[in-house]
């Protein structure tokens, strides 16, 4: 089968090969999925700057065409879409049942991957703020995989305003098409005050978000940025920040996980979530990393090593 392994080159953080190797057989209760698209996010340029030979894991959606012990044989023919911890580019991966999902016919493939993780997160991180309904509401990395679908649920949700924020005015069309009020760039102040934000950047951005917070305000971290916080800046107006994790949540809670599943293909369907997923092919990989690097995305990016078979 086709993969692609990552090797490093002094032009770029690395080089995207297309190589042949030996298809996997999936082991007892593993799924064998053939791929019919692979995201491509910051988390791969963060691995790649960490480590240019990286054999990085992501999100995927493909068929099921085999199965390890101790798994039924009639998940064989199902569309699933999930995660995999490693070996994602390629044209066949092994997954676990426990990480991903049935998709409902009809959803398109391109909107299956934008929600398989990217619509988790962006349902989860809304949830953690509790008290979305009735809010101002600002979001960073507003048109991120993640960010462009907070947007639309944080409306969902009963927001009475949404702010977004991105690093260049260019995207200030592409957020407002996605349910932003308004949009901010990181490079100027921000004067509104919020009720929450939802910081997807990290860095001295989890700062500034909270600064900009009203009194009992709630800042919401989902970013593997980092950022500090001055404590406090917290105290005189009650203000709180939580972390978030889908990792946890997916390991504490699969019931929950289960019932944010279930709400984004009901959102789907009634087209009150549209996801905007722009797929490339494989052999534009190296490109994909280098516009994300750059942030001149929006939305969900992909690849495709051909067709897809649904």
């Amino acid at each position: 089968m086709r993969a692609i392994q990552f090797t490093p080159d002094a032009d770029r953080l690395a080089r995207a090969r297309i190589v042949e190797i030996e298809r996997p057989v999936p082991g007892p209760g593993q799924l064998l999925v053939r791929t019919a698209l692979t995201g491509v996010s910051v988390g791969l340029v963060r691995m790649l700057r960490a480590d240019a030979s990286a054999n990085p894991g992501g999100e995927m959606v493909g068929t099921v065409v085999a199965v390890g012990s101790g798994l039924e044989e009639s998940w064989i023919g199902a569309r699933v879409g999930g995660v995999v911890f490693a070996s994602l580019y390629a044209e066949y991966v092994c997954a676990t049942p426990a990480m991903v999902t049935e998709i409902p016919a009809g959803v398109p493939a391109a909107d299956a991957l934008a929600v398989v993780r990217g619509g988790l997160v962006a349902m989860g991180v809304v949830h953690a703020a509790k008290s979305v309904a009735g809010s101002a509401v600002l979001i960073t990395a507003a048109a991120s995989g993640a960010g462009h679908l907070a947007l639309r649920l944080a409306r969902a949700a009963g927001a009475t305003r949404v702010v977004a924020a991105v690093g260049s005015a260019g995207k200030f069309d592409f957020v407002r098409e996605c349910g932003a009020d308004a949009a901010v760039t990181y490079d100027r102040p921000w004067s509104e005050t919020f009720d929450i934000v939802l910081d997807g950047v990290g860095g001295d951005l989890v700062q500034r978000g909270v600064d900009s917070l009203g009194p009992h305000g709630t800042l919401v971290a989902f970013s593997a940025g980092g950022g500090a916080v001055d404590t406090s800046t917290l105290l005189g107006e009650l203000k709180t920040v939580t972390g978030f994790s889908m990792g946890l949540l997916s390991r504490t809670e699969p019931q929950l996980i289960e019932r944010y599943r279930a709400q984004l293909w009901k959102l789907l369907e009634e087209n009150m979530l549209r996801p905007h997923v722009e797929v490339r092919d494989w052999a534009e990989l190296d490109a994909v990393v280098d516009l994300i690097a750059t942030r001149r995305t929006v939305g969900r990016m992909a690849i495709s090593a051909g067709p897809a078979p649904w």
